[in-house]
């Protein structure tokens, strides 16, 4: 895979740029696209956390018990606000970084609700991903 990108769009004499520039994929990029993508994404996400101005809205179900507030509503900004997006933010790295870093982590797990354990918090983190993609910006 190839990508140049320059910077981001803007619009110059009535004419927007492209960011893009250019985008080369190679078949083998595709054959497991989970681990083609993932070192771009992870510290992507390592940089969101440095940079972030502000926090999007965090479901309550979305959220560890300890980050959910006394609310009726799911879109009341709370004492944990920022907090939850943290957190959000923290179980998609954890989630990325396992899949860059860490095939070894299945070997130190001794039995199998280790191993569902770790799996769901893993997938859990690449759910989070998805649902709230829309939401990763600085």
């Amino acid at each position: 895979m190839k990508v140049y990108m320059g910077k981001y769009p803007r619009r110059i004499l009535g004419v927007m740029t492209k960011q893009i520039e250019y985008v080369k994929i190679d078949p083998w990029d595709t054959w497991s696209m989970d681990h083609t993508l993932a070192p771009i994404i992870l510290p992507m996400l390592r940089q969101l956390v440095d940079t972030k101005q502000g926090a999007p809205f965090v479901d309550l179900e979305d959220r560890p018990e300890e980050l959910r507030a006394d609310r009726p509503t799911a879109y009341d900004v709370d004492e944990f606000h920022f907090q939850a997006w943290d957190w959000v933010l923290d179980e998609m790295i954890y989630s990325f970084d396992c899949k860059v870093n860490k095939d070894d982590v299945w070997l130190r797990l001794e039995s199998k609700e280790e191993i569902e354990k770790e799996q769901d918090r893993i997938s859990n983190g690449f759910r989070l991903f998805g649902k709230y993609y829309e939401k990763l910006w600085d």
